[in-house]
């Protein structure tokens, strides 16, 4: 019997680190769905990735809205009949601006997509993996060095990232009943649009401002790609991948 082919669902595939974790899972040999809010990012992926020989859908979602999750993840099932990894990958951040100066929208922006949308495709990716044959997946939860330090005026993101590390403790252990492993990956300043002002200098907590180091998103992108390819009886609870000069440990 031929052995089944693999299948990834990655969240924020349309550009920057999404984009680098879909095309290696692609590269490896992975069969992948692309989410993302935007159709025109996706399709252009979706046409990268199917030269490669993979076979990709791509659904315009939005993570935050319950109805669009769930049609992503029946698309999912209609298209492949079953889920192996589930990478929650989307995320946003407010303007680096005083905590007194947000907006009850932006926090609640944040808020929603970050941490609501990985709850909400978690919570439809067990619907799935515990009814299908072989039973189990895997998730992987992007988090962040501010899972464990924050910047300065990042309130609202610091918040969702260390939220994210007790949604991913609490996934792994309530998918260990049913072969559902969860795993974090904490990166650190990896080349994309949303990391592009760390070149040119950021604020620092002793009040400077300072040009910061990046990495390219291939390097998380191998990580998660090494997580991905894990037996069901192992698992990477959390990784950390950064640009090793960062200000990252010893921050503040």
């Amino acid at each position: 019997m031929a052995e089944q082919k693999k299948i990834a669902l990655v969240t924020g595939a349309g550009t920057g680190v999404g984009k680098a974790i879909a095309s290696a899972l692609a590269e490896v040999g992975f069969d992948v769905v692309l989410a993302g809010r935007r159709k025109e990012p996706l399709d252009i992926v979706a046409q990268e990735l199917k030269s490669s020989g993979a076979d990709v859908l791509a659904v315009p979602t939005d993570v935050a809205d319950p109805e669009s999750v769930a049609r992503l993840f029946a698309a999912t099932r209609e298209r492949f009949g079953r889920l192996n990894v589930l990478v929650n990958n989307a995320g946003i951040n407010a303007p680096p601006i005083p905590l007194e100066d947000l907006s009850f929208g932006q926090w609640k922006s944040v808020v929603d997509t970050n941490l609501t949308g990985a709850f909400l495709c978690t919570q439809e990716a067990f619907r799935m993996m515990k009814a299908q044959t072989p039973r189990g997946g895997r998730i992987i939860n992007n988090g962040s060095v501010s899972a464990h330090v924050p910047r300065p005026n990042s309130a609202p993101y610091t918040a969702t990232k260390h939220a994210i590390a007790g949604l991913t403790k609490s996934t792994s252990l309530d998918g260990r009943a049913y072969d559902i492993a969860c795993g974090q990956i904490d990166i650190g300043n990896a080349a994309t649009d949303m990391t592009a002002r760390m070149t040119s200098g950021v604020l620092q907590a002793n009040g400077s401002i300072a040009a910061e180091p990046t990495i390219d998103a291939k390097h998380v992108a191998d990580a998660v790609v090494y997580m991905a390819g894990l037996p069901l009886s192992a698992n990477v609870q959390t990784i950390t991948v950064m640009a090793t000069k960062m200000p990252f440990i010893g921050r503040g």
